[in-house]
């Protein structure tokens, strides 16, 4: 079932944000509980995660309101991502086909800066990301298996 949620970035305080809105919220997290960045396979290319950054968090999860969910990950330096007003926030975007993914990311995109080609995740989605040209960040995250 598609779904909007808002993903948060944080310079390294994730986990404190999300215990934070949980006890304003209530609720638990979901999505499979709290991913770390040290549960990331190995790839190939890829440096290695230092070893301060390996507990900090790669994706949490939380129903809020009216079915929407805040999501929300660490954005250590140490593996190119760098936190400023602006670049914490974007609208995930959950489809539920890939043609539907790739019609809004290519509508979106135009004119604006891809940040991610779409493409399928270790995770097992289809994902992209990209930033529209009035400066919006758009993430796309695409359940649909290929057949």
């Amino acid at each position: 079932m598609a779904r909007v949620s808002t993903y948060l970035n944080f310079p390294r305080n994730t986990e404190v944000a999300f215990n934070f809105y949980k006890s304003v919220f209530g609720g638990e997290f979901s999505g499979g509980g709290i991913a770390r960045f040290k549960d990331i396979p190995p790839a190939e290319g890829m440096p290695p995660l230092d070893e301060n950054d390996k507990n900090l968090i790669m994706h949490i999860e939380l129903p809020i309101v009216g079915g929407h969910i805040l999501m929300g990950t660490d954005a250590p330096e140490s593996i190119g991502f760098k936190v400023n007003f602006g670049n914490n926030v974007y609208i995930n975007l959950e489809p539920d086909t890939r043609a539907e993914t790739k019609k809004l990311f290519i509508a979106l995109a135009a004119e604006g800066t891809i940040t991610m080609e779409l493409q399928v995740m270790f995770w097992g989605v289809y994902y992209g990301s990209c930033t529209d040209k009035f400066g919006v960040q758009w993430m796309f995250n695409c359940v649909e298996k290929t057949k």
